[in-house]
């Protein structure tokens, strides 16, 4: 029998020996640190419950691969940078290659001795176009149910008396022809123009609903909206519920299913000839002032107004801001109580303001995990792939939501996780008792990777 020799590189750049690269013998991985990820997934039971909305079609046309296993593959291949499922610009190759990788087998519940290799990306393919309407709803509303636990988590074991839903759309820019991936004029692009709703003191994404890429803002906001609530109305019924969003969404049809439903809510409202002209004072007034001090005013005023289309006057909210750089004219309508003076109107202004917080959450779904990869032709495949990504990032934001981890894992966006935990190399040992992952012991980061398996070990979800 013929021997052949090990391949290799000889680099002589080290004045006194060779320097020989070649390939190791071993099982290797370079995303180790999704471990503890899964770790925090096995005690929150989560993927298995996103699995568990796709019995059917989805199963049917996963044949050898059980869907758990692919969703998996899905889900953690988005958290380490694996965004892209499409045969294009390489994406496909990276899915074939992840298919012996030890880390993603253990990752899906496989040996990473076994011989079969995971999913290919055909077959991921054929997965998510199999996902049926009633599918995506069961998936929409376990999204919501992981995000009322993670409110229950945050507060003690149960709901708080108060809570802020924060509404907003993002354009997701398309680069092909799938379906409804339509031209906006504002965007001056074809895309998507998918709806988010999430909470700001766990910042779970709640809802993430694609529409079509002319839609409007609130198009279809309502309904979601009331889907959110009726959830935290089961799980709590006095539950005081508080609606933000821009002026997108500061139409009639949201005043009305607001107040016809008893929720609080304080929402953008573009400005125009007769608003102006009510706070022309207001604005003067703002204008003297920071010619006086030279710093920046922001002066307040609320007042009853009615539009032609509204059934009786609302609460209108002026925010007249004067600097260095010029004025600033904004209008809130809200049906909070007893706002009746320029004090108050600040603060609920005030309030407002930090729903713009709520960006952060597109942020880091489109840059963070890719969410723009939206490159299936069909439009509930496309569907199916946004809430992959949202499941992806409620994942790794339920791990990050505690006191104990370091600070910079704690605030720390898709790519930090990725460079301090994440993208680490491994071998991986099977014996015949357990299997061993072996982390170079000058790593640097093994203080944060030890926090976050640490997390996930002691994670106990609430009832």
């Amino acid at each position: 029998m013929s021997s052949h020799p090990v391949p290799h590189l000889a680099f002589d750049f080290l004045p006194h020996r060779p320097l020989l690269v070649q390939p190791a013998p071993g099982q290797l991985s370079s995303d180790a640190g999704l471990l503890p990820l899964r770790q925090f997934d096995d005690r929150w039971d989560f993927t298995a419950r996103f699995a568990a909305c796709l019995d059917g079609p989805a199963a049917a046309a996963a044949r050898a691969h059980p869907v758990l296993s692919m969703v998996r593959q899905r889900v953690f291949g988005i958290l380490a940078g694996y965004e892209d499922c499409n045969d294009r610009a390489g994406f496909a190759s990276r899915h074939d290659t992840l298919r012996d990788d030890p880390v993603f087998k253990l990752v899906a519940g496989r040996s990473p001795a076994d011989d079969d290799p995971l999913a290919s990306q055909p077959t991921l393919s054929r997965f998510e176009n199999a996902v049926t309407p009633a599918q995506l709803l069961a998936l929409v509303d376990l999204q919501i149910d992981t995000g009322i636990e993670q409110l229950k988590q945050k507060h003690g074991g149960a709901l708080p008396a108060s809570i802020t839903l924060d509404l907003d759309a993002t354009d997701d820019p398309a680069h092909g022809r799938q379906q409804l991936a339509l031209f906006h004029g504002y965007y001056e692009q074809y895309q998507y123009f998918p709806l988010v709703i999430s909470e700001p003191t766990t910042r779970h994404a709640l809802v993430t609903w694609l529409r079509p890429g002319t839609a409007h803002a609130s198009l279809g906001a309502d309904d979601d909206l009331m889907r959110v609530v009726d959830a935290l109305r089961r799980a709590r019924p006095d539950v005081a519920i508080h609606v933000r969003a821009d002026a997108g969404f500061g139409l009639p049809v949201m005043y009305d299913v607001c107040e016809a439903n008893g929720l609080t809510y304080t929402l953008g409202f573009a400005a125009n000839a007769r608003l102006k002209r009510l706070t022309e004072g207001l604005m003067a007034a703002a204008v003297a002032e920071h010619a006086r001090t030279g710093a920046k005013a922001r002066l307040f005023d609320c007042f009853q107004y009615q539009c032609d289309a509204w059934p009786h006057p609302r609460t209108v909210v002026a925010k007249a801001e004067c600097h260095a750089g010029g004025t600033n004219l904004r209008f809130v309508v809200t049906n909070l109580p007893d706002v009746a003076t320029p004090a108050r109107a600040g603060a609920v202004y005030d309030d407002y303001v930090q729903r713009g917080e709520s960006e952060q959450r597109m942020d880091e779904l489109k840059n963070g995990l890719g969410m723009d990869r939206l490159s299936c032709h069909r439009f509930a495949a496309n569907f199916f792939r946004l809430l992959l990504h949202a499941a992806a990032y409620n994942l790794l934001n339920a791990a990050r939501d505690h006191a104990d981890l370091p600070e910079v894992l704690r605030v720390g966006q898709p790519c930090t996780w990725r460079a301090r935990v994440i993208k680490v190399a491994a071998v991986v040992v099977r014996t015949a008792r357990r299997v061993v992952v072996h982390l170079s012991g000058n790593w640097p980061w093994w203080d944060f990777y030890e926090a976050a398996g640490r997390r996930a070990l002691d994670f106990r979800p609430s009832s």
